[in-house]
């Protein structure tokens, strides 16, 4: 039997520097109604309209009831065609685990790749650093740092598209 198209679009993909997933997340709600909508609208609303994400799909389990609040879990398979977008899928959707599928042995990264790895963990951790900041402080220390944040997520930008720039002339 031959592969399918999926299996050799992942097989492109992971040659080309691409990384295959398993995400595993769990959601509480005191409605089990809503859960398994919610945990829908996670994989085909948020997930698959992510950059860098090629394909995503998954299996949403049936919620269980404990102490009045239901809990369900998806096991979600999402393939990205780097190694970077993965790193803002789990700082934004905070996964209970991640299993790397492919590449199976290793990944090698150039020097200006490890780099704007470095610079876009910077940049996440400036946003929510300012997220969290925003919630505890008065709204005149919150427009002071603000400022700051906002100027140093720019520099941060150019420093990233001038590697970009510089990854694509290589």
């Amino acid at each position: 039997m031959g592969k399918s198209d999926v299996e050799k679009l992942t097989d492109e993909k992971v040659a080309k520097g691409g990384i295959l997933v398993k995400f595993y997340f769990d959601m509480q709600h005191k409605e089990k109604d809503k859960l398994q909508p919610l945990m829908a609208d996670l994989i085909n609303e948020r997930l698959m309209k992510e950059k860098g994400v090629v394909y995503c799909y998954g299996s949403i389990e049936e919620p269980l009831e404990k102490d009045g609040v239901y809990t369900t879990s998806a096991m979600i398979t999402v393939l990205f065609d780097s190694f970077f977008p993965l790193i803002g899928v789990a700082f934004n959707y905070a996964p209970a685990g991640v299993e790397v599928l492919r590449p199976e042995k290793e990944m090698h990264f150039t020097t200006a790749e490890m780099q704007s790895l470095l610079l876009e963990l910077s940049q996440i951790s400036v946003t929510y650093s300012k997220y969290i900041l925003e919630h505890v402080m008065k709204p005149e220390e919150i427009d002071s740092l603000s400022k700051t944040l906002d100027t140093r997520a720019e520099v941060g930008k150019k420093f990233l598209g001038k590697n970009d720039d510089d990854q694509h002339a290589a």
